[in-house]
């Protein structure tokens, strides 16, 4: 317990609640992302509720692929803690949905493949007895489908046919480097908004650039090359959507982004 009388907790404690070790915790104080309520007399370090809260937050970055420093500088430039984990309680309750799908579709494949006890064979199961799956049974949770009504509703269904069909003609390597491609530009936002790099300096316009390239990557299927207006719409889809904003580190990321994006679109000459 705290000199004021309040609960807090040991680094061993931390860890252990946190599936982490002491040393990581140790060196998160070191970079000054995380520092101890405390140290007792013993030499250890304990951690208050607000510490713990911290905590929370970074290992929540972490898990969305954000290096120390992006995750210091997102840190230091919020201003409001609840608002960010709410966008960030977003993108895990639509994970958590797609997880309990992925979960679902596992133990329907593990039934038909295993089968019912007495190894009966109807017609309407394998050659072990089991039901057969339907193949969205097997699958539910791990197609890039997922959001095939929103797409559908918001730019009709030739548009997510097309995209649908483009992405579908990609190798497993193709579908990686793309998806890389863009954790590198979200990462690099990151760093440069955590070094408090100016939205219209160089260093930041040439990761808009390479964002814009790869936005292009896709053009024969989402209307032709980026133009000024649509550019400016993406912008403006990472910070009203907590799912695309949780990809730059929640909503004060997105904005800086968006900020970025909009010093690149005046420039652009149609």
């Amino acid at each position: 317990m705290g000199t004021d009388g309040a609960p807090d907790w040991s680094i061993q404690e931390i860890a252990r609640l946190a599936g982490t070790t002491s040393r990581t915790l140790r060196h998160y104080g070191d970079v000054g992302l995380l520092s101890p309520s405390r140290i007792g007399s013993n030499g250890y370090r304990y951690y208050d509720r607000s510490a713990l809260v911290r905590l929370q937050r970074i290992l929540l970055l972490r898990d969305l692929g954000l290096g120390l420093p992006a995750v210091a500088g997102v840190l230091a430039n919020e201003t409001d803690t609840p608002h960010a984990l709410r966008g960030h309680l977003e993108w895990l309750r639509a994970e958590q949905g797609r997880l309990a799908r992925q979960i679902a579709s596992v133990e329907v494949t593990i039934a038909d493949l295993e089968g019912p006890p007495d190894g009966r064979h109807d017609g309407k199961h394998d050659g072990k007895g089991g039901e057969r799956p339907m193949a969205h049974d097997m699958l539910d949770g791990f197609d890039h489908t997922q959001y095939r009504d929103e797409v559908e509703q918001r730019w009709g269904a030739d548009a997510y046919a097309k995209s649908d069909a483009w992405w579908r003609s990609k190798t497993d390597a193709e579908k990686k480097r793309f998806q890389q491609a863009h954790v590198d530009i979200a990462r690099d936002y990151a760093t440069a908004r955590a070094a408090g790099r100016d939205v219209a300096s160089e260093e930041v316009q040439a990761i808009v650039r390479r964002h814009v390239d790869w936005l292009n990557l896709s053009a024969p299927v989402t209307g032709g090359p980026i133009t000024r207006q649509r550019l400016l719409g993406y912008g403006d889809m990472y910070v009203s959507d907590p799912r695309f904003a949780a990809n730059y580190g929640g909503i004060e990321g997105a904005e800086y982004v968006r900020a970025a994006i909009a010093v690149y679109a005046a420039a652009l000459v149609e």
